[in-house]
């Protein structure tokens, strides 16, 4: 006899086109309604790209057929619109998906090392300098960094009589990161459901206070923790981090692919470890090549946001808590590259 169990086991198999998790971890099969040996399966998801219903479509038929002495099996999809963008004021007129905040921006790579980190802390700093009301969440469980590179990885956030996270606040950035909650050496070791959670935990159940934006340093790739905030958060827009080499740039394709299918805008591309600039000839090296983030940003009709120089103080100062876009207009090509991004984030996504 057919059981739901069955059903759900092999539903289990079909994952969401273009990532790892499948359609049962990430809630969308709603109802399954079983008549002998038929089933009825109905499936919620929000698009606008019509091939993810069709692949999901073909992909648990197959599976489907899998079960033995299976009957007929209908699969009915409800498709609804991605919730849109928040206009400017949304969270005036209580439109904020994220309570407290205005506009989500994120901040993302293809793989790691290419100093996405750093682009999201020198990003928030550079708002906050131009006067905006920023937060940064922290999305990358297992290697968090906002907590050093803000020297804030002593303090451990309090809860408020709403049994919400009260953020940690340094250089005018509300922070949360799991860094805050952790030893320095203990290790995250949690899988896919659980990983959400935290994140959803993360996004609505902090004591964001009045942000301008919110920016979120997602983990590196296309897995699980990106598509739940896509699906749960309405993001305005995302922010792609490459280095000029092939390698890193395959990859950032792959990022904006997975924001293209989820119908989040892609602001455009940062570059970052452009070039070395040697201080003592001013002689320019491409250590990671050159052009590859301007011929990216044409070939996916976005901006080229801002073009970062590989620079020691930068670095230097990630390590000590103090991030380069601290420092005044003028004071070095790295900060004024980060505030020039902090303008353009801005007027692309207005308040």
């Amino acid at each position: 006899m057919l059981s739901e169990s069955d059903v759900r086991t092999a539903l289990a198999q079909v994952p969401y086109p273009g990532f790892s998790r499948d359609i049962i971890s990430f809630g969308l099969v709603k109802s399954i309604t079983i008549n002998g040996n038929d089933v009825k399966v109905g499936i919620e998801i929000a698009t606008k790209d019509p091939k993810i219903p069709q692949q999901i479509h073909g992909a648990a038929q197959a599976s489907l057929a899998k079960i033995p002495d299976i009957g007929r099996a209908e699969i009915d999809f409800d498709i609804k619109d991605p919730p849109a963008a928040p206009t400017a004021g949304a969270a005036a007129v209580g439109k904020a998906v994220i309570p407290g905040v205005k506009q989500v921006i994120a901040v993302a790579s293809g793989k790691g090392g290419v100093g996405k980190s750093t682009v999201s802390a020198n990003l928030a700093v550079s708002l906050a300098k131009q006067g905006f009301r920023v937060g940064l969440c922290d999305c990358d469980l297992y290697g968090p960094s906002v907590a050093l590179m803000f020297g804030t990885g002593e303090e451990r956030p309090m809860g408020d009589d709403q049994e919400r996270i009260i953020p940690i606040e340094r250089h005018g950035v509300q922070l949360m990161s799991m860094g805050f909650l952790l030893e320095d050496t203990s290790p995250v070791i949690v899988r896919g459901p659980l990983a959400t959670r935290y994140i959803q935990q993360f996004l609505k159940q902090v004591a964001w206070e009045n942000l301008d934006y919110l920016i979120l340093d997602l983990p590196p790739g296309t897995g699980d923790i990106q598509l739940t905030i896509v699906q749960n958060v309405t993001v305005a827009g995302a922010v792609v981090v490459t280095t000029p080499q092939e390698m890193a740039l395959i990859d950032a394709r792959k990022a904006a692919a997975m924001f293209a299918k989820v119908n989040v805008p892609i602001l455009g591309i940062v570059e970052n470890m452009a070039y070395f600039q040697a201080p003592d000839t001013g002689t320019r090296y491409d250590i990671f090549g050159s052009g590859g983030g301007e011929k990216e940003a044409a070939r996916l009709g976005v901006p080229l946001l801002s073009q970062i120089p590989l620079d020691p103080p930068t670095r230097e100062g990630g390590d000590e808590g103090s991030p380069v876009a601290l420092q005044e207009a003028g004071a070095s090509p790295v900060a004024d590259a980060f505030h020039t991004l902090g303008k353009t984030v801005a007027e692309a996504v207005p308040v």
